[in-house]
């Protein structure tokens, strides 16, 4: 018996269901077009589940962040499910006003409805309390047209927003197909990891990671860390090397005092167990050219690591029996960076150790090297996974448990 409902324990059948997915997908940057669509395949299967038993589902999901340059609308989004699906999806430039309700009120039965990137309302993103969250707009204009919310965002289950966790105080909620597989196969793996246990962290979002470095040795979660990526960088700036102008600047407003004293302090805890690149790829006019850590300062950006680093990162990751793997290895977008993370993908995917994979652009990676099938679990978070990983609460996870407390499970 789970602590949350499952689409088991709800009659979907001739309902209109809010689904909450995380459809927040690497983008061209130039474009804005859809570069991997893992995340919205690895919905399907709720998607249908709905379709099938007749349910009217209105779809809720993000994309990017107000004043990022991926903050843009989802209708790419919705045309790229209904491709999938091979099914009517209708999107909707609006998220609570009269267009909106208007459509949902005229739905039939296996009908798709597709709102418009939710982070347009302004207070989606606050942290809040689920009753908190109840009294916004967003929710009070939606959740009456409603009979059942179904959270199928576990890549965003770390988040206490508005979306995520507001409505299960108001309708009878559960946990989508992707949400309840990501928990029940995570739960095994935290609960008795196989030792020695590797954790490898890259990609360009480094700041949220600290903590969860700190954490993941702190508790022995992790016997080793391995940094790749702008999260290498930052450390190594932590440590005094100067990396040059055009590396220092990649930080943005990331790049504080307080980040650098907060990663000084992670070194000096577990610094023998932080392993870092001893050598880098750098974009040297147009051609991958390899140099060493005693060569920075660069005037060159730094867009993966060597060929050495590849060797030195292969063994620790032979002894390991659970390796878990964040972000990229370097600009894997780019051809000149990619052989850092196709090495290391491949050597990981070759392995007999119990490999996780997390985070949209691992995924995206994974997907593009015909890994997928070789990784024992492939999830759809990356914040949200390290979170689980550490044995944190994760906001939507203890929203869907609280709602299934008050036994609100038929329609209202």
């Amino acid at each position: 018996m789970k602590e949350y409902n499952t689409l088991d324990d709800v009659k979907v059948t001739n309902k209109t269901v809010l689904l909450r997915v995380d459809f927040n997908l690497p983008l061209d940057k130039k474009t804005l077009d859809i570069m991997d669509d893992t995340r919205i395949r690895l919905a399907l299967p709720t998607i249908r589940e709905l379709v099938d038993k007749k349910a009217k589902t209105v779809i809720l999901a993000h994309q990017g962040k107000q004043g990022s340059w991926d903050f843009t609308t989802l209708q790419k989004h919705a045309a790229a499910l209904q491709k999938l699906l091979g099914k009517p999806v209708t999107f909707v430039d609006d998220i609570y006003g009269d267009k909106a309700k208007k459509t949902i009120q005229a739905m039939k039965p296996g009908d798709i409805v597709f709102l418009d990137n939710v982070r347009r309302f302004p207070h989606e993103t606050d942290k809040k309390k689920p009753e908190e969250h109840a009294q916004s707009e967003l929710v009070k204009n939606l959740y009456p047209l409603a009979d059942f919310y179904v959270n199928d965002a576990f890549a965003a289950a770390h988040r206490a927003q508005c979306s995520l966790t507001g409505f299960t105080t108001v309708l009878p909620s559960a946990a989508g197909r992707l949400m309840e597989k990501e928990l029940t196969t995570l739960e095994t793996v935290v609960s008795n990891p196989a030792k020695p246990s590797v954790f490898m962290f890259g990609g360009a979002k480094f700041a949220d990671g600290i903590a969860t470095i700190d954490r993941v040795l702190t508790n022995n979660i992790a016997d080793d860390v391995l940094l790749t990526g702008l999260t290498a960088n930052a450390f190594l700036k932590a440590k005094g090397l100067n990396l040059g102008e055009k590396n220092e600047q990649a930080f943005g407003e990331d790049g504080t005092p307080e980040v650098f004293t907060q990663i000084k302090g992670v070194l000096q805890k577990h610094g023998s167990r932080i392993h870092l690149p001893g050598d880098f790829a750098v974009d040297e006019n147009g051609k991958r050219k390899e140099i060493l850590l005693n060569q920075l300062p660069t005037p060159y950006s730094i867009g993966d690591i060597g060929q050495n680093t590849i060797h030195d990162y292969d063994a620790i990751l032979g002894k390991a029996r659970t390796i878990f793997v964040s972000g990229p290895c370097g600009i894997f977008e780019n051809p000149l960076f990619q052989k850092g993370t196709k090495d290391i993908f491949t050597y990981i995917a070759g392995s007999q150790a119990f490999s996780i994979a997390g985070g949209g652009h691992t995924v995206a990676a994974i997907e593009k090297l015909h890994l997928k099938d070789k990784f024992s679990h492939i999830s759809t978070g990356g914040g949200a996974l390290e979170k689980f990983m550490m044995g944190d609460k994760l906001p939507v996870v203890e929203a869907l448990k609280a709602a299934k407390s008050r036994k609100i499970v038929e329609c209202r």
